[in-house]
């Protein structure tokens, strides 16, 4: 990212020929850690905001949307999830949905940089509010490859929330077919996996497609989704991977239940209809990554647009 110092904007590359500026009032934290630059910046539109490599990760207005959306259509439609595993997800507002689930007995959050986690539990508390504490909460800074392939630990939900993947990033080995197949393993009978799957605009296709085909090489029911985070400047794609469960089997009046009988607190975002339509792809969506004809794989990882 380029020294934002004494900048007024904050200019995000999206894709080749397009930018998404951001009005700075301050910076409040910036260090290059030993993965990746990290930047906290006070911006005039959406108050805080996480900025990795060059990358807006969340923001303080609007990070309930995509925490919400990347959890809940996965911790819903388990049964009873108890033991939840995050891949990244350093802000800890992951963390935090999850734990609103009381039937959650362990919550553990893998993230390679520490850098990140500190700095968020220092400075963007509104995020986490108090999730790295809770008693069911553990936290380790370790590769979460290695750790999936050493860990014996078998877990209901893996939620996978990474920055997207750019080449010598921390990421990018975590998209791939063998990943997948990893984290299948660790996975119980009923077990899902909720990804971050990069934006869902005309021009980021490719990627979101990739992905999708890629999921489907390991898990029998793949269901991609969206929603539309204003700070990011376009829909953003997710995706739903289960070995048997499928939310498209719940009904809107279902989704709203569970959200009363099993979360703690109101949600922001999702309601019981907004759970079952975001798997509604629009048409040219839903087309296009059909017809994508890429599975990322270890020696053929796929990078996301570089700053």
């Amino acid at each position: 990212m380029a020294n934002l110092k004494n900048c007024k904007w904050f200019h995000e590359e999206l894709a080749p020929h397009e930018v998404h500026m951001h009005g700075v009032k301050s910076i409040l934290y910036s260090k290059t850690s030993q993965f990746q630059q990290i930047d906290i910046i006070d911006t005039e539109g959406y108050g805080l905001c996480l900025v990795l490599d060059g990358k807006l990760q969340s923001t303080e207005s609007d990070e309930f949307i995509y925490h919400e959306a990347l959890v809940h259509a996965a911790m819903l439609t388990h049964p009873e999830p108890h033991r939840v595993m995050i891949v990244g997800g350093g802000e800890g507002a992951t963390l935090r949905e999850a734990l609103r689930y009381p039937s959650v007995k362990k919550a553990v959050m893998v993230d390679i940089d520490e850098d990140v986690v500190e700095s968020c539990r220092e400075h963007l508390p509104s995020w986490h509010q108090g999730a790295f504490d809770d008693t069911r909460s553990q936290v380790i800074h370790a590769d979460a490859r290695k750790y999936i392939e050493d860990t014996k630990e078998p877990f209901d939900v893996i939620i996978i929330d990474l920055s997207d993947p750019i080449e010598e990033g921390p990421a990018y080995l975590l998209f791939t077919r063998e990943f997948y197949h990893l984290v299948n393993e660790r996975l119980t009978e009923n077990g899902i996996i909720a990804v971050q799957a990069g934006a869902t605009s005309i021009n980021s296709l490719l990627n979101y497609g990739a992905i999708y085909q890629t999921l489907k090489t390991n898990f029998p029911v793949v269901r991609p989704y969206q929603a539309f985070v204003p700070a990011y400047g376009w829909p953003w794609g997710f995706s739903f991977a289960s070995k048997v469960l499928d939310p498209c089997d719940i009904s809107a009046d279902d989704f709203k239940a569970r959200i009363e009988q099993r979360v703690t607190g109101e949600m922001k975002y999702l309601t019981g209809e907004l759970c079952r339509s975001q798997f509604v792809l629009p048409k040219h969506i839903a087309e296009s990554i059909e017809k994508v004809d890429r599975i990322i794989e270890d020696n053929h990882p796929l990078y996301a647009f570089p700053t």
